[in-house]
């Protein structure tokens, strides 16, 4: 999947959070000075031929939908990011949040315990 930019994730947080709209609505969304109606168009159709965005037409018009859920979206670009700097292993993660980020042993149990528990569930 492809990554976005950070104008594109802020149209997508839109679509997640409030659902399909057209782009004048989308500007509603923007706070002052709100972008160009067309500025904010040519990202949408950009999400679109990305394979993010689908849409319903109307007559001239069209209402845009979120074609990829916000969780598949984090998921694709954790395992890229797993991929590219960690050497697709999440115990190299991990360790630098333990090393680096200072992640707590307690922490550290929680999150172990999180797994398991999710395991269990599956």
């Amino acid at each position: 999947m492809k990554r976005l930019t950070t104008k594109e994730e802020e149209i997508m947080r839109i679509f997640w959070e409030h659902g399909p709209m057209f782009v004048r609505e989308l500007l509603s969304f923007y706070d002052e000075p709100k972008p160009h109606y067309n500025t904010v168009s040519t990202l949408v159709r950009g999400l679109e031929e990305k394979g993010f965005v689908g849409y319903k037409a109307y007559g001239n018009t069209y209402q845009y939908y979120a074609l990829i859920s916000e969780k598949e979206y984090k998921s694709s670009a954790l395992k890229e990011v797993v991929s590219q700097y960690y050497n697709n292993s999440y115990i190299n993660v991990v360790s630098s949040f333990i090393e680096e980020e200072g992640m707590s042993v307690d922490e550290l149990k929680a999150l172990i315990e999180y797994i398991e528990q999710g395991k269990k569930k599956n």
